[in-house]
Formats: structure tokens, C-alpha cells, sequence
């Protein structure tokens, strides 16, 4: 290892979703990491005994200051922030003060401390999804975001690119797909009860947790007539993170990279691998399908063109396979449950 990698990485909302798994994939290979997050939607239990946690949010740049200088940081991937849509669209102040305005305080924070590298959370719903039509999106697809939540990931996209071009700071934006699944070994998973994403949800409904899930729109132009997407494997996405940590740190470059499969699955056929992998592992009968308006902004279809990321980091995913998403996701769920028994 050289002497960057043998400093801690620090990660922002690693209690969380992905930013845990993140975690769990830094210290696999070897590296060091310190955690802050404001366990808003993460929890503490999601790091693991001996990693140092501070609880406490990215915008404290006192804190962030003294993280960073105690542990010797010089890279981050920044993790926390909100994430539901819907929310975004009815509280846009929270959502643009939390992933924009938090977003500018901890960059200040990191360029005062010498800190090198940052690697960037951002999202597909930074893509204008009405001119996907079906065909992956490149990284220099139209960008139009839809929401709030998407507009405020493009903004941070565009002060790092403002930031890089000012100072020394190199950075990496991985723009996330539909995330799913959990740790194989069943150490990390999505934590939040109120998560929309199809996968838990699914779960959740199996399981009981839900009584139905709602299926918004069966009219759109595709096989089935509901929303196509690109899931990826929650472990398969913190592995890139690692890859892409590895190429800004060997003075590669600054990148922007789509995480995703390059291929994708109806809302009906997730739903039918859910029912067919809990049957399987569980003998349960098939959730309950309510029919729901579309929701508004939900393109038709939003698969990734993945070709740059397999190019430049050589990344080949050990994950890509709606089963085994189904599987490890519906494995987490029902830990979590039982704990609640």
C-alpha cells in the first residue's frame, strides 16, 4: 500500500445504506476509514466496533476540521444527504440546504484540512429521462433533472468541477442507478423502514411489514407497460467506490462515471423474481399488487450505458443478477424483522 492509501478515508453518512456498505468495502481491501453521519436514517449498529464514528453533520466544519487533521485524511466519499423524491418535491428548502448548501460547507472544510480526494454520490435523476427512450444513458446525455433532489446533486456535481479547476482537489461523481440488495454476509442493508425503493419494499410486503405494494402506471411504452430500470447490487457499487478512489488517487484524472448494469427489468418483472425467490427461500405466498397513478416525473425507462466505468477502472461486477438482489435484500429484511420480534 502506498502512503495514501494508508490514511483513513473519511465517509459521510457511512451509517447509512450505501455509505455503510462503502465502508464495508474500504476495510476489506484493506484500507482505514473514520465515519460521521447524523443517524438521521443510518444507525450507529451499521459500524462496525473499533471504526471511528463521530455523530454529527457534514456542515460542521469545526467538526470535519478536527476529523480530519486527528486521522490524517486525505481522501472522503460523501455519502449523506437526502434522498425520497417525493419529499424533495414538497420540502425543497430542506432538501437544497442539506445536499447543496451542507455539500459547499464540507468542501470548504476539506480544502482548509489537505484533504485530495473526494469521490461524490450523485444519481441518474440528474438526466433528462424523457429523451432516454429506451437506449442507456452516456455521461454526456442531456442533463435535465427533474426534481429537487436531482437538481441539488447536479449543483454539487458542478462545484466540485468549480472547486477541482480552483485548488488541487481531484474528484470522482459516480452517478448511481437503482441501488438493491444487501451485504452477502449479512452485515450491512438498508436500515429505513420509509425507503422507496422497489427491492425493500417488495420485501417488506412479502414479509408483512406492508400490506400491498402500489405499482405507479401500467400504461407507459414498454413490454409490460410499467417503469423500466437499471438495478445494480448495493456491493457491487461500493466496490467502485474503492476502484475509483484507487484511479483519482494515482493521479488518473477527475471523473464522472454511471453505476449501473446496462440493462434493465420492468417494475412486473421485479416484482415476479421478489415473489419467486421468497417462495423459494421462505414458502411464501405472492405479495398483493395494487394498481396506482403514475407518479409524476417517472420516465418510462432509465437504464445506464456502463461502458466508461468498465473502461477506465476495469470494474466487473460480481453481482449482476436480479436474484441474487432479490435474495440478499429479502435476507436483511427478515433479519430486521425478527429483531423487532
Amino acid at each position: 500500500m502506498t502512503a495514501q492509501t494508508d490514511r483513513p478515508v473519511l465517509i459521510t453518512g457511512g451509517a447509512g445504506y450505501i455509505g455503510s456498505h462503502a465502508m464495508l468495502a474500504c476495510l476489506d481491501s484493506g484500507r482505514q476509514v473514520v465515519v460521521v453521519d447524523d443517524l438521521s436514517t443510518g444507525r450507529r449498529a451499521a459500524v462496525p466496533e473499533g471504526v471511528p464514528f463521530y455523530h454529527g453533520k457534514v456542515e460542521d466544519g469545526a467538526l470535519i476540521g478536527r476529523i480530519i487533521t486527528d486521522h490524517g485524511c486525505r481522501a472522503v466519499m460523501h455519502f449523506a444527504g437526502f434522498i425520497v423524491v417525493p419529499d424533495s418535491v414538497a420540502r425543497p428548502l430542506d432538501y437544497y440546504y442539506n445536499n447543496v448548501v451542507a455539500s459547499a460547507l464540507l468542501l470548504r472544510a476539506c480544502l482548509d484540512n489537505g484533504i485530495e480526494h473526494f469521490v461524490f454520490s450523485s444519481t441518474a435523476a440528474v438526466y433528462d429521462g424523457d429523451v432516454a427512450d429506451g437506449r442507456p444513458l452516456a455521461e454526456d446525455a442531456a442533463l435535465a433533472p427533474a426534481n429537487p433532489y436531482g437538481r441539488g446533486k447536479l449543483m454539487t456535481e458542478w462545484m466540485l468541477r468549480d472547486v477541482a479547476a480552483a485548488s488541487d482537489l481531484r474528484f470522482a461523481v459516480l452517478r448511481y442507478f437503482n441501488v438493491a440488495g444487501a451485504d452477502q454476509a449479512g452485515r450491512a442493508g438498508q436500515y429505513s423502514k420509509d425507503a422507496t425503493h422497489l427491492i425493500k419494499r417488495a420485501c417488506q410486503t412479502i414479509l408483512g411489514a406492508l400490506p400491498h405494494i402500489d405499482v405507479f402506471g401500467d400504461d407507459y411504452p414498454t413490454a409490460d407497460g410499467t417503469c423500466v430500470r437499471d438495478y445494480i447490487h448495493v456491493s457491487d457499487l461500493a466496490q467502485a467506490h474503492v476502484a475509483v478512489l484507487d484511479h483519482i488517487g494515482n493521479g488518473d484524472g477527475n471523473v464522472t462515471m454511471n453505476c449501473g448494469y446496462g440493462h434493465g427489468y420492468s417494475v412486473r418483472e421485479v416484482l415476479d423474481v421478489v415473489d419467486q425467490v421468497a417462495a423459494d427461500m421462505l414458502a411464501a405466498a405472492p405479495m398483493t399488487r395494487r394498481p396506482a397513478p403514475r407518479r409524476a416525473g417517472d420516465p418510462a425507462s432509465l437504464v445506464a450505458d456502463s461502458s466508461r466505468i468498465r473502461k477506465t477502472l476495469n470494474w466487473q461486477p460480481k453481482y449482476d443478477d436480479l436474484n441474487v438482489m432479490a435474495a440478499t435484500a429479502l435476507a436483511w429484511e427478515k433479519t430486521l424483522l425478527d429483531g423487532m420480534n
